[in-house]
């Protein structure tokens, strides 16, 4: 048995999808465990890029069952379309498997989702307007849909007409919306309920089936830490648990059958929407990290925030995830900044704090307290040994560790599935 976790450190963009893919190679089943479609993890083999939202980031080897889990709000018209998509570069998918208990995301989600942000204003959340927090808020309210409904097709007609009267109060009398039509949306799901059939299966007993077997399990989150409902910058979070905890409520395991857990850090900070973001650099600085990183979101295809690294943030991390390895990415995108101030504190009304507050009032006063670091100028990308990186990058790269507290087990130098110094190998 070995159960692996793949959690991003910081706000997401952290380049888990590039980690999942290089374990990906050598698991048996790779698990999606919580988000939906909001996700966006490249992954870029031999210079080709492939942008997935709901697949599992394994699911380029086609000898890993790819799961995607309970705790996922799933759109079912998303997932066929990426699925086509792949298949018509040559990628299969028919090893796809798609957990009875997730929750469905309604076309009347994504439209209370845009109608929410735009009657908020100023005060909006930045969503990625995909209904990812109203179909959790649903699901809470034990109103949601879930995957096992598209069996019987009474059950699922039935559902939707209840709900869709509801929904159209909300839409209409809230938000001042178009309502739906429950026969039109029953026949969307009506032309795509054959091909979706096949894929539904009880994902739990499967994972457990591997795990018990002694497979290689490798679960994946999407968002990150910073952006947890219950850890994050709240309300500018995620409406899920993308924390190594979120994996035993959101695919069905035991803390204990998690054996290795990776922290992503991406080796500079980026965030994307509204939300406090002590280390910000609104200026040229930030516009470089941007260009050279290519910061631009997956989904969205919004310019990231960019800023310094924020030390604080990655051993929340650590601590909450129970993180047993780092893998620190992106390191390649710092090459040429003569210095690397490193975020180690927040100074808050003359006092200075090292975790992160709750109050978001507090972190937007927040100060950011720096340790400055030489850089370096030498291009790293070929560099495939950490004694080989320039003596800056290496002092660098460890004080992360060990202001963490955590072990590095890669370095990423490049956006290619290749371009790594592997520090401990991924699959003992």
């Amino acid at each position: 048995m070995a159960g692996y976790v793949v959690v991003g450190s910081q706000w997401g963009d952290e380049g888990k999808g590039k980690v999942v893919d290089l374990l990906g190679r050598h698991v048996n089943m790779v698990v999606r465990f919580q988000g939906g479609n909001n996700a966006g993890h490249t992954v870029v083999v031999n210079g080709k890029k492939t942008i997935l939202h709901l697949l599992p980031s394994g699911i380029l080897n086609h000898d890993a069952l790819c799961v995607i889990g309970p705790g996922v709000v799933v759109n079912l018209f998303v997932l066929l379309q990426e699925i086509d998509t792949l298949e018509a570069q040559g990628s299969p998918c028919d090893h796809v498997r798609l957990s009875d208990r997730a929750h469905l995301i309604m076309p009347w989600h994504l439209r209370i989702d845009e109608l929410m942000e735009k009657r908020a204003g100023k005060n909006k959340l930045g969503t990625t307007k995909n209904g990812i927090g109203p179909t959790y808020a649903d699901k809470y309210n034990r109103i949601g849909l879930r995957v096992c409904d598209l069996k019987d097709w009474d059950v699922f007609s039935e559902k939707v007409r209840n709900v869709v009267s509801l929904k159209n109060e909300e839409i209409v009398k809230i938000y001042g919306g178009e309502p739906f039509d429950p026969e039109e949306v029953l026949a969307q799901f009506a032309a795509i309920r054959p091909r979706i059939l096949p894929m539904i299966c009880d994902a739990v007993d499967k994972i457990h089936k591997a795990l018990d077997g002694g497979q290689i399990v490798l679960f994946e989150g999407a968002q990150a830490n910073m952006l947890d409902i219950n850890y994050g910058t709240y309300p500018y979070v995620t409406s899920s648990s993308p924390t190594s905890a979120g994996v035993c409520e959101g695919a069905g395991v035991a803390p204990q059958k998690l054996d290795r857990i990776i922290g992503v850090v991406k080796a500079y900070s980026t965030r994307v929407g509204e939300g406090p973001f002590v280390t910000e650099q609104l200026n040229d600085i930030g516009d470089k990290m941007r260009e050279i990183g290519g910061e631009y979101g997956a989904t969205t295809g919004r310019p990231r925030r960019c800023g310094w690294l924020d030390l604080p943030v990655v051993r929340q991390a650590v601590r909450i995830n129970g993180l047993t390895d780092l893998a620190v990415t992106k390191v390649d995108v710092l090459s040429g900044f003569e210095t690397l101030p490193v975020c180690i504190g927040y100074e808050i009304n003359g006092k200075v704090y090292d975790t992160i507050p709750a109050s978001i009032h507090d972190l937007e006063i927040a100060k950011p307290v720096y340790k400055e670091f030489p850089g370096w100028s030498e291009d790293i990308s070929k560099i495939r040994s950490f004694e080989e990186l320039p003596v800056n990058c290496q002092n660098y790269l460890n004080f992360i560790s060990e202001y963490c507290g955590c072990r590095m087990c890669l370095v990423s130098v490049g956006p290619d599935r290749e371009e790594n110094i592997i520090l401990k190998e991924l699959i003992a």
